[in-house]
């Protein structure tokens, strides 16, 4: 317990989730007059003049995150470096470990969270058939005589999205029975405890998900594990992408829950007093937009980032060919930036059918000229492209799975399918035809996908087992780049008409 109990004190937190290398501010084309928001570099400045105000009135403030800071162009190109480094110059207080944190293996992230200053949390995650803990479970930050209790965990879910290759090393144990023993350890110890949760369901892959309400993710997991676990008074949450504001106040517990819609367009911001009766009080909390335009960017965070960039040059800066039009993602629709990587997957794969999934597409790509960084940042994966054989049935089970939308709808190329939301998840699909022909069931086709979804990534699990005919073994961005760069006129935005949603009612 803090030696200054016996007087009211109030404190300050703020949060981030699902960073995933948003290292330069994001065309929020969705708001009115377009503004830019984020960028590492403008975040920092912000930060430091809340900490400013707030020290000033003798308010510490804690700067935490809740994981999935690594994807992305710099980070794949660095195994992560970049953002820990971005984490270090922000002054991070401590984070969670989330599934992207996996993308390079877990050999390479555990060399990348030795580097940092700040304790790096996962109550949950083990070396493989031990009890031995991966990292921290949990620990104590202390400041102005205010001591925070902060424990991190990851979700099932979250850990299946994880690369396959990259954590058969690791097991993911249920978080409650970790997280409750967590929470008795640290509560005699302690004023107040934060959970940094990367948990729940996979957010949607859409740069304008803010604005549409159909692809937000619930925070039902995020309550159920506050009500199992007694003695959380505020629950930070990752994965789902779910901008929570005003934050939940769980009427049960009391726990204060809130999340960010990632990639650094909010943050969340919170402040507390703890009084002299033992209890607390949240004084202000909810998310907050950081428009580039009212906080320059940090000079020293700044020039950390050009030096990256300018190391890596080679690799991020040439044009590789020009698009008629912008190529965006929908998540639970179809998107012409899925169209077209799945037209690519199909082709290079010399398949019948090409599939990539929407959680894999992770920018837009602008009109005009495309740089190798606008197709590295848009497929930062270490994915490459399979070609397996398999039923017309069993090509049917995948499409059904991606139509659960569980985990964003399925990317499709060589496909036509019409399918209905309101029928049960496995019984979507109302209408499939390769290549113009019905689909029949036990008729045998080539399918090409994405690595990824080839080791049965996403729930993908009719791929397991199955044996690849052929591989392209190089990333799939240089698949994709070396394809822009045999065309010699700019390429036009795939047509629509691949995923047909009906309803029969209408």
């Amino acid at each position: 317990m803090s030696p200054e109990s016996g007087s009211s004190r109030e404190f300050v937190i703020v949060h981030t989730n699902d960073f995933e290398s948003a290292l330069h501010p994001i065309d929020a084309f969705w708001l009115e007059g377009e503004p830019r928001v984020g960028g590492a570099a403008h975040l920092k400045t912000r930060i430091e003049a809340m900490r400013q105000q707030h020290g000033d009135l003798g308010r510490p403030l804690f700067l935490l995150d809740s994981g999935d800071m690594f994807t992305g162009l710099l980070s794949r190109l660095t195994e992560g470096e970049v953002m820990m480094e971005m984490m270090i110059s922000m002054g991070y207080d401590a984070m969670a470990i989330g599934n992207h944190e996996f993308d390079y293996g877990s050999v390479s992230f555990l060399e990348q969270l030795q580097r940092v200053p700040f304790p790096v949390l996962s109550a949950n995650t083990f070396h493989r058939g031990t009890d031995i803990l991966y990292t921290r479970p949990h620990t104590i930050l202390e400041k102005n005589g205010v001591r925070l209790g902060v424990i991190g965990v990851i979700g099932e879910d979250a850990a299946s999205v994880a690369l396959p290759s990259g954590i058969r090393d690791l097991e993911f144990r249920d978080p409650e029975p970790y997280l409750r023993d967590s929470v008795e350890e640290l509560r005699p110890l302690v004023d107040f405890i934060v959970v940094l949760a990367h948990q729940g369901k996979t957010g949607p892959m859409q740069s304008d998900q803010e604005v549409d309400p159909e692809v937000w993710r619930d925070f039902d997991a995020d309550v159920e594990l506050v009500r199992a676990v007694p003695g959380i008074d505020l629950f930070l949450g990752g994965h789902a992408h779910r901008g929570i504001d005003p934050p939940y106040v769980d009427p049960e517990t009391g726990t204060v829950i809130s999340q960010t819609f990632g990639h650094g367009t909010r943050l969340g911001v919170f402040r507390f007093r703890l009084n002299t009766d033992g209890t607390t009080a949240m004084l202000a909390g909810g998310l907050e937009v950081p428009y580039t335009r009212d906080h320059p960017p940090d000079r020293e965070l700044q020039a950390k980032i050009d030096r990256y960039e300018e190391q890596h040059r080679e690799r991020i800066a040439p044009v590789v060919g020009s698009l008629e039009g912008r190529l965006t993602r929908k998540y639970l629709r179809e998107s012409s930036l899925g169209s077209f990587v799945a037209d690519v997957i199909r082709q290079v794969g010399g398949a019948q059918v090409g599939l990539t999934n929407s959680g894999g597409l992770r920018a837009d790509l602008p009109a005009g000229d495309v740089t190798r960084g606008h197709i590295i940042d848009a497929l930062p994966f270490l994915n490459s492209v399979a070609v397996v054989e398999m039923t017309g049935a069993e090509l049917r089970r995948v499409i059904e799975q991606g139509l659960s939308l569980e985990r964003g709808i399925i990317q499709v190329s060589g496909l036509t399918v019409e399918y209905d939301i309101a029928r049960p998840v496995g019984d979507r699909a109302v209408n499939i035809r390769v290549d113009d022909l019905p689909l029949v069931a036990d008729e045998r086709y080539t399918v090409a996908a994405n690595s990824f979804m080839a080791e049965g990534g996403d729930l993908y699990s009719t791929f397991v087992g199955l044996r690849w005919i052929r591989e392209d073994p190089r990333p799939l961005h240089d698949i994709v780049i070396a394809e822009l760069e045999k065309r010699e006129t700019s390429l036009s935005v795939p047509g629509g008409g691949r995923l047909v949603r009906v309803d029969p009612d209408a």
